[in-house]
């Protein structure tokens, strides 16, 4: 969704294509379901939508000035003529984001810009447009540059990371079930993604892909959906204010930064995992292959 973002237009065409999507899925889940979703809510996933469109029009040309450094440092040319090439470069940019989203929940410095996607208290489609406004400072395109430095073209990067975030879109939702076998083994679906965002105990941390969930079996990160899950996160923001949501995480790094005795202390509060304390911190979850065909 960055990529449509970058249009101001397309942007607006996007914004208004969620929200009509998003009140048919409202008048379904009500009719069918006696369902009632928080407007209030919505209105928030907006205001945070459009904020982001503001901060990516500032930081456009960062990004794009790093992805071109690297291209001009590339290592040789992937000339992308045949499906192979754009095959592989799929496959590359879901093991990036992969491990991009995995450590953005891992390194509280990345959680504090993804912390305001998981800030959503109701799965549905407002919620895939809540995305923070501090990739840049997060440093969120330093794991996507090097596919340049490996000669796939910056736009061909682009191009395809905003394949895999539109892709995106659709799963979040609890208006669609669990999908057939085949599909549920191979692709993100509804129902692996109501478990990423979930606050239970046994959902956190899991089910990091994009449109893949491939890699979570391949890397042990993968979680069936099972009991109901609660959404949102685990200290609530309590708030409606697209701002406070935003920045909410970066105030209590701020707050912990100023009650750190040492630089290990603040180190720790920067990049250690969320949550972590000084008498107690949270590990990192641990590497584990597993077979995928399971």
């Amino acid at each position: 969704m960055d990529a449509i973002q970058q249009n101001p237009i397309a942007a607006l065409l996007f914004l208004a294509l969620v929200l009509a999507l998003v009140t048919a899925e409202a008048l379904w889940l009500r009719r069918a379901r006696g369902r009632t979703t928080d407007w209030s809510a919505v209105a928030a996933s907006f205001g945070i939508a459009i904020g982001k469109k503001l901060t990516d029009i500032v930081t456009a040309g960062a990004v794009a000035g790093l992805f071109l450094l690297a291209w001009d440092q590339r290592f040789w040319s992937v000339e992308m003529t045949g499906a192979g090439a754009w095959l592989l470069l799929f496959l590359l940019v879901e093991l990036v984001y992969y491990w991009h989203h995995r450590c953005a929940h891992e390194i509280r410095w990345l959680w504090a810009t993804h912390a305001v996607h998981h800030s959503a208290e109701e799965m549905n489609l407002a919620a895939a447009i809540r995305l923070g406004w501090t990739s840049l400072l997060s440093g969120s395109a330093l794991f996507f540059a090097p596919l340049c430095l490996l000669g796939f073209p910056p736009a061909a990067v682009l191009a395809m990371l905003a394949v895999n975030l539109l892709y995106q879109l659709w799963i979040h939702t609890e208006a669609v079930g669990r999908l057939p076998r085949a599909a549920e083994w191979l692709l993100n679906t509804p129902s692996h993604h109501r478990v990423h965002h979930g606050s239970n105990p046994q959902y956190l941390d899991r089910n990091y892909g994009g449109v893949l969930i491939l890699w979570d079996r391949v890397f042990g990160t993968w979680e069936p959906e099972g009991e109901r899950v609660r959404y949102g996160l685990t200290e609530p923001v309590e708030s409606r204010n697209p701002a406070v949501i935003a920045l909410h995480e970066w105030g209590r790094m701020a707050r912990d930064l100023r009650g750190a005795n040492s630089w290990r202390e603040a180190l720790g509060f920067m990049f250690g995992p969320p949550g972590w304390k000084p008498d107690a911190p949270r590990r990192f979850s641990k590497l584990v292959l597993r077979n995928p065909f399971r």
